[in-house]
């Protein structure tokens, strides 16, 4: 009996326990070592770290700033494959809008503006590089996984409104501060490229909306867009669409040591240090306008100032690969030392090196200049000009009038950081003279069009990931060269393709996309709608 009665309770007892544990399952797996509740200012941090784009990557090959000439570490090739895949730190983005409303936020609050802000620069940055891309069925996890795509044209039109929108909230934000709570999710923290300064960050969008506006540059006819009013309007009222003013405006990721270093560094000096030498497109274009930019950026061919006995400081002595040359020879020739390498005193020798610029003062002097000379808006071209030329060698510690120091790291030395390892060369320098240069001084039309071009491609060096790429691409300023070493038939790709998970986790909305944009193939060459 006392068998049979134990048979018996023993199903009932595990079932009452099963019961009972049913409420608390939820809670019994849940990873107590990781944060169940995210906060706003916490997803911010995540996103700011995600969307930077930091030097030593091929984006700087792409731009031909710079060339690998040892193909174990990489090539100068155009053969591109997938572009930016930034969905998840979108996903975040709106993650942090989420929050931001639960924790005290306001309809109007830091995070929402950023939000826009960040929803722009991310959506407008793959499309720059494939084409049209999912946005308004994007992001819905679950609910939409094989979301459609949005042309092109729709992508910049959004994201041009988001930029009015977060600039109108940031400035209500700044003019009435009290207006909009104080909660968790109405004030902003945790932002480490501005320090949470509001007034800033709308000078930022306002920079990114001119830098997509002059993307933009062979849509002026596009009346759904209406690119040029928009141009006009945004630089004819300051006081409500401020403009960065100094170089102390630049969104730029600073690096930290010993947490964060800079890529390269003393610790990977001598691994690194000589794998990558100068590009002729940009070293040639200093030395042709005799910029002294290319002493603090770039170091003189040992060949030419060992051997030959020419001056460090002689433009003559500093000369760029072409983009073009197949690798092995480069290689052999980097070997005889017949290259200007990158400038190893300012680049290897501390861990913090320069800040990496996103969206710079410069740049937005450049592209303010471009859109007065295409008639945009009324203003002086030349006056913009000029300040985005000073403000680019004030970076590099060039004075408008006076002497700056030279210094070019000695072959064979042992150590980045011992002073005795450098020549160092006084430079004496006048902005008066180098700018009335003939290839330098400003025109209008066709000429000071290309010349603006020419100064923001030197201007953005080691900054702003593709950005000197989808400038050429659209203007063919500066040039950019081809041949055996960059593939793809002699020819600059147009176009990323598709990340490759596309073409089976999407594929219907993938292939009609490619229907729609280049004939039915993911192909590099093809125009896309922004190009024609």
């Amino acid at each position: 009996m006392k068998k049979t009665l134990k048979l018996y309770i023993l199903p009932v007892a595990v079932l009452l326990s099963v019961t009972g544990c049913k409420k608390s399952f939820d809670e019994l797996t849940k990873n107590t070592n990781k944060p169940n509740n995210v906060s706003a200012a916490l997803l911010l941090n995540g996103v700011e770290n995600s969307i930077a784009e930091l030097p030593d990557g091929q984006k700087e090959v792409v731009d031909q700033y710079y060339l690998y000439n040892y193909d174990y570490y990489g090539n100068n090739r155009y053969d591109f494959g997938g572009g930016d895949d930034y969905y998840t730190t979108l996903k975040n983005v709106l993650a942090m809008e989420k929050q931001a409303a639960a924790s005290g936020g306001a309809a109007i609050n830091p995070y929402e503006a950023l939000g826009k802000f960040f929803k722009a620069y991310l959506f407008t940055k793959m499309s720059l590089e494939m084409g049209d891309v999912p946005m308004t069925e994007a992001l819905q996890g679950l609910d939409n996984l094989a979301p459609k795509y949005d042309s092109q044209k729709a992508v910049f039109k959004q994201s041009l409104d988001w930029l009015e929108s977060a600039n109108s909230d940031l400035g209500q934000m700044i003019a009435k501060p009290n207006d909009f709570g104080t909660g968790e999710g109405a004030v902003l923290k945790n932002d480490f490229y501005y320090s949470n300064d509001l007034s800033k960050w709308q000078k930022a969008v306002n920079a990114l909306r001119i830098r997509l506006l002059v993307q933009l540059s062979k849509k002026t006819s596009d009346a759904d867009l209406n690119i040029t009013a928009q141009f006009a309007n945004i630089i004819g009222n300051p006081s409500k669409y401020p403009l960065m003013t100094s170089s102390a405006d630049n969104l730029q990721y600073v690096f930290v040591s010993p947490s964060n270093y800079y890529p390269q560094n003393p610790n990977n000096f001598g691994q690194s240090g000589s794998r990558k030498n100068m590009s002729s497109t940009y070293v040639g274009l200093l030395t042709s306008l005799k910029d002294p930019r290319v002493f603090v950026t770039a170091e003189p061919v040992r060949d030419l100032v060992d051997n030959k006995k020419q001056s460090a400081t002689d433009f003559a002595s500093f000369v760029g690969a072409d983009a073009g040359l197949d690798q092995g020879v480069m290689y052999n020739n980097a070997g005889l030392q017949q290259y200007s390498f990158l400038n190893r005193k300012y680049f290897y020798s501390t861990y913090t090196g320069e800040p990496s610029i996103q969206i710079g003062y410069p740049e937005l002097m450049f592209n303010v200049a471009e859109g007065i000379n295409r008639g945009w808006a009324a203003g002086n071209a030349e006056t913009w000009y000029q300040a985005g030329i000073k403000a680019s060698m004030a970076s590099y510690g060039i004075p408008e009038n006076g002497t700056f120091t030279a210094y070019f790291y000695r072959p064979g030395s042992t150590s980045v950081t011992a002073s005795g390892n450098y020549d160092t060369f006084p430079i004496n320098f006048s902005f008066a003279d180098y700018y009335n240069q003939s290839a330098v001084k400003y025109a209008a039309g066709t000429d000071g069009l290309t010349k603006i071009l020419k100064q923001k491609y030197a201007a953005l060096f080691r900054h702003s990931g593709l950005e000197s790429y989808f400038t050429y691409r659209r203007t063919g300023v500066p040039t950019f060269t081809t041949g055996p070493g960059t593939g793809n038939g002699n020819r600059i790709a147009q176009r990323y393709q598709y990340p490759s998970a596309e073409r089976t986790a999407n594929r219907a909305n993938y292939q009609a996309a490619l229907d729609a944009q280049f004939g039915g193939n993911d192909d590099i060459n093809g125009l896309m709608w922004i190009l024609k």
